[in-house]
């Protein structure tokens, strides 16, 4: 990695030579943080833009003294986001959200956001544009979320057709939203529940999207295309649960819901935001969630996906209730 880093920053021919200015909006959030580090790392001088700018300044330690900006700027604002690509040469687009909420909406912020961002960077003159969307998104689907991401990624490839799309499977890292909700949820429930559980997942490493981002970024062949990044695991939901019981040392069961309480506890969720899915991501979960055959994806990139064995289980030491060196439950009994 540091060797890849290191010829990247040396390359006077790519966008991320070191010292040049990329302009990084939605890097608040969990993939964003990485994609920081790793520009950084890179040499790069980096411009975070957040809603609230605030939000963003744990992010300042990333890098060298003056290294890393951070600014407000919201997606929904063309001055906003003209002002967010002055100067930069390379752009990402990390902004998404999994469900509706007030203002919040998948129309405004993952399809006339994402192409805003992408016209802005290209009338700055960037030469490089990535746009991270999601494996499903599809603009003619009938589910509001995949179809916004899927207009999205038609909105910045008309606005900078040598943007790079990136659709990653389930994204997994110390502060996801996956793991550590089911395994929180295993410390308080006496069992796990399946929804869909035969649903086919491939979780992809945080840091392998975020090496994914630098490599489409500074890469020529990667203008125009599409990559679908995956893991090399393949697992069911149900499969991945009852890892989360193992790891946690909670020995939880799993067990699997109808499909007729899976849609009543989405229907439920479709208005109250603390249930764990709606309706429109149980449609999601029905899909499954991973790369498509014959889709480009990390090996194309030059990056060996990481194996969930390498991150899952120190991931999953918080939740033991004995801490790290707490045995498993089933390990106690005997």
């Amino acid at each position: 990695m540091a060797e890849f880093m290191t010829e990247i920053s040396a390359d006077p021919a790519s966008p991320l030579a070191a010292g040049a200015l990329v302009t990084v909006v939605g890097g608040a959030g969990f993939i964003g943080r990485y994609v920081v580090e790793a520009l950084a790392r890179a040499g790069c001088r980096v411009r975070i833009v957040s809603r609230h700018a605030d939000s963003a300044l744990f992010l300042k330690p990333l890098g060298d003294l003056g290294q890393i900006q951070i600014v407000s700027g919201d997606i929904r604002s063309d001055a906003a986001m003209a002002a967010a690509f002055e100067g930069a040469v390379a752009g990402v687009n990390l902004v998404g959200i999994l469900a509706e909420s007030g203002a919040q909406r998948f129309d405004a912020l993952q399809a006339e956001g994402a192409g805003r961002v992408a016209r802005c960077a290209a009338a700055a003159g960037a030469r490089a544009f990535v746009q991270v969307s999601a494996i499903g998104a599809d603009a003619g689907s009938a589910i509001a979320y995949a179809r916004s991401k899927g207009q999205g990624e038609q909105a910045v490839l008309a606005a900078f057709p040598a943007a790079t799309i990136l659709r990653p499977s389930l994204v997994a890292g110390p502060e996801d939203q996956f793991f550590n909700r089911f395994a929180a949820m295993a410390r308080l429930s006496p069992a796990l529940p399946a929804i869909c559980g035969d649903s086919l997942f491939q979780p992809v490493f945080v840091r392998d999207v975020a090496d994914a981002v630098i490599a489409a970024l500074s890469r020529a062949d990667a203008r125009g295309r599409t990559y679908e990044l995956g893991g090399p695991d393949v697992l069911s939901f149900k499969a991945i649960l009852q890892m989360i019981s193992d790891l946690t040392g909670l020995d939880r069961p799993v067990v699997p819901l109808s499909d007729f309480t899976s849609g009543l506890l989405a229907k439920l969720g479709d208005v109250l935001p603390f249930m764990p899915m709606n309706s429109d991501q149980l449609a999601m979960l029905k899909l499954g969630n991973i790369c498509a055959p014959g889709m480009p994806g990390l090996a194309d990139l030059g990056i060996t996906p990481t194996p969930l064995s390498a991150f899952v289980p120190q991931m999953m030491l918080r939740y033991r209730s004995g801490g790290r060196f707490a045995k498993a439950a089933k390990d106690q009994a005997a």
